[in-house]
């Protein structure tokens, strides 16, 4: 035995960026390392170094001194394993990260990332290597008895690592491990290697194994009970010294040597200041004097093109030196801060979008209150008109960097990653994220691996209430769902899913993108931080193997290239309107168009950017906007908290209410708002004007009532008491205000922000206001898979009275489009259609004519372009109703229709003809298989799950005089009358189940009737009675009632009583029906369809000239809606009462 002063370092742990590897998160890996005083310990992730700094940072604070590596891919005549590697200074840090990089940049895909050893040899600066066990690369030449290829290459690695070479042993109990092991005893002495022993670390504690053994099954897309697959030992934990001591203690050598092994190590990497590359020109000598330049010139240019031609009281020379104090006044602050590189990047690729026609967002966040990015190009927002600082975007005393976050045309935004590429070469990286074993993930990943049914699976996983504003985790939803512990109690399966999915919850499930976010820091990015490839994506620029967090504290300054749809919906309404001779410039349109106002003003604000939400129409509606600054006002006050603050701005906005400005000194800031502190930006100004503070030092006040840290408030509260001393305000009256405002800086919003978002919401609501039919069709065509969206703006077109020209082979287009006033349908919005497939078919039938049969269709298009889903798609979306409306027929004809178009096409490929085609060609008729007409009941099911919503019909349309009868009545009708109860019917567009904050589930249900869609909530009574039947496209008659809201008399809140399947309310016998005969009646049919006896009395009233006779069947029959409808049929029947 060992002394015990020796510790043993567990050098081979695999965090949870071992992707289905490691089940080991780095914040409970340093608890564990804090409670058993754990010395070293060594990260070896599998393939990468994407915790690295996380690590090192949390591992070195908990006492222990963390040694960084990772295993890397070796690749040699198509062999593939890993060996590990670690980093024994700086230099050394740089040869991992650069064989890391290299291991993905080389890499085409096909295989995990790999190295040769030309690249292990030539990267091998104060690296230690570590040969692995019988599963990584030596333990593969190994097995497959290249001996003298092993001792080839130990030695060829001797010479490049000299003494940083182990030979590995490793003790898990596995097959083959042993005899392995004996070898490299054998060769240990002969080659002159020192032995070293690890143990290879997938979990903390041994009872995390069979949690483990499903992650991998996971990552490996195996079963658990698949008894031909690799299975781990139960021994990859982190053992106690005694264990490790007993278990090495025949190989004193190889103990002692991982003993000593933490003291090769001084090094860890460390969080960095910003890294940016270098921006001049052979003009400028520095990046500064370049800022300085661009921006002086942009400022002339602003000047003149924009801001001297706006109406104002002011001297025309006062303006420009106000423009030239503030611009000077922020480039002193940008580089004093070492910021003009960041500015001048982003400018760069701004001003190449826009010269290439991309269009750019007019700016977002913070930074839209520089004057400096107004002129550079960056925004497209005055600061100073809309009284916006630059301090809450960059001052001195600000701590983390903060950065623009670019808004660009969704559609173009990868030709400005392109750019980047090719200016900035290898100098240029996107930044990972991960996917992570959420709560619903989980339970469908462990349910899948343990061999559970999917639809058993998917039924558990719907118990996890989907919210991503406040997702829940899997323990929260247990604990709050009643149904889990059912399933629990009554399946030995699921309490095993259950079981290992809480285990597992919160690891990393797989590396993906950031796709909007890039770093750029130089030609030697791959050298200075470890590269990854995402093949999955068809993104051109590589990753930082850093997530988010870690990449800045590394140095790197991340630039956000956001896609924003709106852009794009903008830009293509534009584009349309051009085909029609219409020229918008949408930067010079009139912010003050009253038209504008007034649409706003009536609520419908359908396909509005921030605008559209329902609480944002009420809202708007009642504020009746007249000015910009009041959209301004409604986009930052529509949140949780400043939301109560609407009434009182509207209010006050409209006379009805006196603004209160708090104190007399602060009527001038607070007046456009009426009185409210909405914005960051005012809490600056009150600091500034009351108690003498500098724009910097208001935003570290502003900062620090957000915050709420005590301690820093009590500070800052301090320091405006005794500035507002100075300006002559009595302390009881600062003490006052700083209490009045406090409250505000805690949800104010940046009105940075919230002006460049208003303005494109404005520039939608002129394009909505001037050209309806074109922005909404350019808007639909942007949300072609988005059944939801689509479904809101049909409504939206039928308030409208603008009509919807229906699916149609030869008159609709791909996408949407306005033509004279009405709007054609997108067919690339039809279900599994395909846009590609669809829009070749257009361009045939736009090319050589309208189809003029379903035959000529057949004969016309490619096979290349359908396929069963596609045509399925178009058929039960009417597409050919025009050539024949029987749906199903063509249908049933599909496995068919698809074999003649293949037939036509490699016939007309092999320029051959068939004589059977062409006898069918002159018929000009395609024969169907036989089927049965859909009811309308059934077409329109199938309409639905074509088209994601009822576009030529509803289903409740053919139930109208029944409804009448029974006194069912619209949703409409029933909130606009004065009874506070009643029936309405509704067919289930959507339904969302959630679980309020007490963890009561309660569901949001959408429905519909042929005159609009409803919103109503079910709670949980309700709710847990009928879910299984709560289903999409399934109508039901709700019991409703009525409740006024206190203090509103327009508002009415819905609550559901009761809810019945349609068929059990309409398909239930009549208790009494009277039959109004004419005198032309068919006794002897009547007869027949009366035969059958039921509860229902009959009676009948006969006409006969001016004479009518009541007559009552003895015995009483069966009678429903089925009859009723045959009956109703008949022209004897003049009318039924039931």
């Amino acid at each position: 035995m060992l002394g015990n002063n020796k510790n043993f370092n567990h050098l081979k742990v695999h965090t949870q960026y071992s992707i289905c590897e490691g089940a080991i998160k780095i914040d409970d890996l340093a608890d564990f390392c804090k409670s058993n005083k754990i010395k070293a310990i060594g990260l070896s992730d599998s393939y990468n170094l994407c915790g690295a700094l996380e690590f090192a940072d949390k591992i070195s604070k908990v006492g222990t001194q963390p040694i960084i590596g990772t295993q890397i891919n070796i690749n040699l005549d198509n062999i593939y394993g890993k060996i590990s590697l670690y980093a024994t200074s700086e230099a050394g840090y740089k040869s991992l990260t650069k064989l890391s990089s290299i291991s993905y940049l080389k890499n085409d895909g096909s295989t995990e990332p790999t190295c040769n050893l030309e690249d292990l040899k030539q990267n091998s600066e104060d690296l230690v290597l570590l040969t692995g066990n019988s599963k990584n690369f030596f333990g593969k030449l190994f097995f497959k008895n290249k001996l003298k290829d092993f001792e080839q290459i130990l030695n060829s690695l001797k010479n490049s690592f000299k003494n940083r070479l182990y030979i590995e042993i490793q003790r898990h109990n596995e097959p083959q491990e042993k005899n392995f092991e004996n070898y490299l005893l054998n060769i240990s002495k002969p080659l002159q290697l020192p032995l070293i022993a690890t143990q290879e670390i997938f979990y903390l504690n041994e009872n995390m194994y069979e949690a483990h053994d499903a992650l991998v099954c996971i990552g490996e897309k195996n079963f658990v009970d698949d008894k031909n697959r690799f299975k781990y030992s139960n021994q990859h934990f982190i053992k106690s010294q005694e264990e490790i001591e007993n278990l090495y203690s025949d190989i004193p050598e190889a103990l002692e040597n991982n003993y000593n092994f933490h003291l090769r190590f001084h090094f860890k990497p460390k969080k960095s200041k910003p890294i940016l590359p270098s921006i001049k020109n052979k003009e400028s000598s520095s990046p500064e004097n370049e800022l300085s330049q661009l921006a002086k010139r942009g400022l002339e240019n602003r000047l003149t093109n924009f801001i001297l031609k706006k109406k104002t009281i002011k001297p025309k020379d006062q303006i420009v030196e106000m423009y030239e104090d503030r611009l000077n006044h922020e480039i002193n602050i940008i580089n004093s801060m070492d910021y003009a590189s960041y500015f001048l990047i982003v400018s760069d690729y701004i001003k190449w979008a826009k010269k290439n026609s991309i269009p750019v967002g007019p700016g977002r966040g913070s930074g839209a209150g520089s004057l400096v990015a107004y002129c550079l190009d960056i925004t497209d927002l005055d600061p100073i008109e809309f009284n916006l600082i630059f301090e809450r975007f960059l001052n001195p005393d600000r701590i983390s960097m903060p950065d623009f976050d670019i808004d660009f045309c969704e559609d173009k935004r990868d030709q400005v990653f392109g750019y980047l590429k090719s200016k900035y070469k290898n100098g240029v990286a996107h930044i990972i994220t991960f996917g992570k074993l959420k709560a619903r993930m989980v339970l469908r990943d462990v349910g899948r691996v343990l061999g559970l049914s999917y639809g058993h699976v998917d039924k558990i996983c719907k118990m996890v209430p989907f919210d991503p504003s406040r997702p829940l985790t899997l323990q929260e939803s247990i604990d709050r769902e009643p149904r889990f512990k059912e399933e629990i109690k009554n399946n030995v399966k699921v309490k095993k899913l259950i079981e290992l999915s809480l285990k597992l919850e919160g690891l990393n499930r797989n590396m993906a993108t950031h796709a909007a976010g890039v770093v750029i820091a130089g030609e030697k990015l791959a050298e200075q931080f470890p590269l990854y490839i995402d093949h999955n994506s068809n993104l051109t620029l590589p990753s930082t193997q850093y997530d988010m967090y870690s990449s800045e504290n590394a140095g790197l300054v991340k630039f956000d290239l956001l896609g924003l749809k709106t852009l794009t919906v903008i830009d293509n309404t534009i584009k349309r309107l051009k085909l029609k001779k219409i020229d918008l410039d949408i930067t010079k349109i009139d912010h003050n168009d009253k038209k504008v106002f007034s649409m706003l003003s009536t609520g419908e604000t359908t396909g509005l950017f921030q605008l559209e939400s329902a609480g944002m129409r009420e809202a708007i509606k009642q504020m009746k906007p007249n000015k910009f600054d009041d959209i301004i006002a409604l986009v930052a006050l529509y949140r949780p908290g400043p939301m109560s603050n609407i009434p009182i701005y509207n209010d006050c906005k409209n006379g009805l209410k006196e603004p209160d400005y708090i104190h007399p000194t602060l009527k001038e800031v607070l007046t456009p708002t009426y009185g409210i502190i909405i914005y960051q930006e005012q809490v600056m100004q009150i600091a500034q004007t009351l108690a003498g503070f500098t724009a910097g030092e208001a935003d570290i006040l502003r900062r620090a009532m957000g915050k709420k840290k005590k301690a820093e408030l009590d500070r800052q509260k301090e320091r405006f008491i005794n500035g507002a001393l100075k300006n002559g305000i009595s302390k009881d009256v600062a003490n006052f205000v700083f209490t009045k405002i406090e409250p505000f800086a805690q949800y104010g919003f940046n009105k940075s922000h919230a002006a460049a978002y208003a303005l494109i919401a404005y520039q939608t609501a002129y394009l909505k206001t001037h050209h309806k039919e074109d922005f909404i069709a350019a808007t639909m065509s942007t949300e072609l898979t988005n059944t939801s969206k689509l479904r809101e703006f049909v409504e939206e077109l039928k308030k409208l009275n603008i009509e919807i020209i229906k699916p149609s082979i030869n008159k609709c287009f791909s996408d949407f489009k306005a033509i004279n006033g009405k709007l054609f349908y997108g067919l690339g919005a039809i279900k599994n259609v395909g846009f590609e497939a669809i829009s070749n078919i257009i361009n045939e039938r736009e090319k050589n004519g309208k189809f003029k049969s379903f035959f000529d269709f057949i004969n016309r298009v490619s096979a290349k372009d359908v396929n069963k889903l596609q045509l399925e798609g178009l058929v039960k979306a009417g597409v050919f109703d025009e050539f024949d409306e029987d749906r199903n027929k063509i249908l049933n004809s599909i496995p068919k229709i698809i074999q003649k178009i293949k037939n036509i096409n490699d016939d007309k490929e092999n320029h051959q003809t068939n004589l059977f085609d062409e006898q069918e060609k002159e018929k000009n008729e395609f024969v169907y298989e036989s089927s049965l007409p859909w009811s309308l009941k059934e077409l329109l099911s199938e309409e639905f799950k074509s088209i994601g919503f009822y576009l030529t019909n509803h289903p409740l349309n053919e139930f109208e005089e029944i409804f009448n009868q029974l006194k069912i009545k619209s949703y409409n009708q029933f909130y606009d009358d004065n009874l506070n109860e009643g029936q309405v019917a509704g067919t289930i567009m959507s339904i969302q189940e959630k679980k309020s904050a007490k963890g009561t589930p309660y569901a949001i249900v959408k429905f519909s009737d042929k005159k609009c869609e409803f919103e109503l909530f079910l709670f949980a009574e309700i709710l847990v009675t009928n879910r299984d039947k709560l289903k999409e496209s399934e109508s039901f008659v709700l019991t409703l009632q009525k409740d006024r809201i206190t203090g509103d008399a327009t508002k009415k809140r819905i609550n559901v009583k009761k809810i019945l399947n349609l068929e059990e309310v309409i398909n239930k016998p009549y208790s009494k029906v009277t039959i109004e005969l004419k005198d032309d009646l068919n006794l002897n049919e009547i007869k027949q369809l009366l035969s059958n006896r039921g509860d229902t009395e009959i009676n009948f009233l006969v006409r006969v000239k001016n004479r009518q006779a009541t007559y009552s069947l003895q015995e009483n029959r069966k009678f429903d809606l089925s009859l009723l409808k045959t009956l109703k049929a008949k022209k004897y029947v003049e009318k039924i009462t039931v």
